[in-house]
């Protein structure tokens, strides 16, 4: 995907391609064409990421890879666009309205991973700004994308949550990624991690300690 006259689909290029952003003089209303090239240009890159996958049978959730994206982009362009956008954040911010499973989490992670940068440059400049709120409960159903972001997961089955092979996978891989400590010594967490790790723990995270807990509910 080449960088187009488009703000939005410019916005997804930009970020997905060399992690920046930029910020235009106002924020405009997405067109059908422009949600039907984002949705062929992140199915494409769905299918891209998919090959790192222990499974191809999960496919990309076009509809929720476009919300997603939206809300990524109107995040960005909120940083310093707030006239005249109070009325309509959530318009500009919808909540999920799909079903949540693999397909989803990972489709929606293809622009929710950058959303914990965002929230940060939104707090530093206003902590009390109303929209942090919004995408931090945007990012609750959608904690993949979130991790390395300090969110309340106290609530969560973990055992459940990572019973999909992939995406158990591909979490466990992220929180080694963020060197994210939190989720790391979550005991059922710990105790997947230490099993991948064996021999080899100290090579992979050295300073991650070993939980021993007999009640080993699941549970953040």
């Amino acid at each position: 995907m080449m960088e187009t006259k488009s703000p939005f689909l410019d916005t997804l290029f930009l970020l997905r391609k060399d992690e920046c952003i930029t910020i235009f003089t106002d924020i405009q209303e997405i067109t059908k064409k422009e949600e039907q090239d984002a949705g062929d240009y992140l199915e494409s890159e769905f299918e891209k990421e998919k090959l790192e996958f222990l499974s191809d049978t999960t496919g990309c959730n076009r509809e929720t890879a476009v919300w997603a994206a939206k809300v990524l982009y109107h995040s960005v362009q909120m940083h310093l666009i707030r006239k005249g956008t109070g009325k309509d954040l959530n318009k500009l911010i919808p909540a999920f309205k799909g079903i949540r499973d693999i397909s989803s989490i990972l489709s929606a992670d293809l622009s929710l991973r950058f959303l914990p940068q965002i929230i940060e440059v939104l707090t530093i400049a206003d902590p009390e700004d109303v929209l942090v709120k919004m995408l931090e409960e945007i990012l609750l159903p959608f904690h993949y994308s979130g991790i390395g972001y300090d969110l309340d997961l106290e609530k969560i089955n973990w055992e459940e949550e990572l019973k999909d092979k992939t995406y158990r996978k591909l979490y466990l891989e992220r929180i080694v990624e963020k060197k994210a400590y939190k989720l790391a010594e979550i005991p059922y967490i710990n105790q997947l991690l230490i099993a991948e790790f064996g021999l080899y723990k100290d090579i992979f995270w050295r300073e991650l300690k070993t939980i021993n807990n007999e009640d080993n509910d699941s549970k953040y």
